[in-house]
């Protein structure tokens, strides 16, 4: 493993009413985050490689942890996404170089397919601030019902010279998800979209 982790941490949320109504099965969320040395914090680096072969091995490592807590197996899980948040010596391409070109496909193998692009977010912060983690259905961009997020947060992460590497996965969409579109159940998964 190149990636040196100072702290995982794993964070599951379960939805059981929503304006008063019991929703069952419950929606429930996983995000599992790591908290990483940032090999190129303090000064400008042009080859990012190693930050992406970062990603890769995050991917696998946080998208099998959030299946592991959600209690399913990977086919099971419907919704994933990816964020990371640098401390104040990195920059925001940082964040970009684990989340973009490698980190995907070992999350997709974490959670069985996953044809639709993974949403992302990336971010500047400091220890304590919170980092909102995108939803989207795995197999099907334009599934409604799925478009969501999850916030983790962490009182003594990024530190200046670390990264906040989160992942997040889902076994449902929103409670009563109710603005149309295509439904889960309609998704066929081959283009990404539909």
């Amino acid at each position: 493993m190149k990636v040196r982790i100072r702290k995982i941490a794993i964070h599951v949320e379960e939805t059981h009413i929503e304006m008063g109504r019991e929703i069952s099965p419950p929606t429930r969320k996983a995000v599992a985050a790591a908290v990483i040395a940032n090999p190129f914090a303090g000064a400008y680096q042009e080859d990012l490689s190693e930050l992406m072969d970062i990603g890769a091995e995050l991917g696998e490592l946080l998208g099998n942890r959030c299946v592991a807590a959600l209690g399913i197996k990977p086919s099971e899980a419907e919704s994933f996404g990816k964020a990371a948040m640098v401390g104040e010596a990195g920059e925001l391409e940082h964040a970009a170089a684990i989340l973009h070109p490698k980190l995907g496909a070992p999350l997709r193998k974490a959670v069985e397919k996953g044809a639709s692009l993974v949403p992302s977010s990336k971010k500047m912060g400091s220890p304590g601030q919170v980092l909102d983690v995108p939803l989207g259905h795995k197999d099907a961009a334009y599934v409604r019902s799925h478009f969501d997020g999850v916030e983790i947060s962490l009182n003594d992460a990024p530190r200046a010279g670390e990264i906040l590497v989160a992942v997040a996965v889902a076994d449902s969409g929103r409670p009563l998800p109710r603005v149309g579109g295509l439904t889960a159940a309609e998704a066929e998964g081959k283009d990404g979209l539909r």
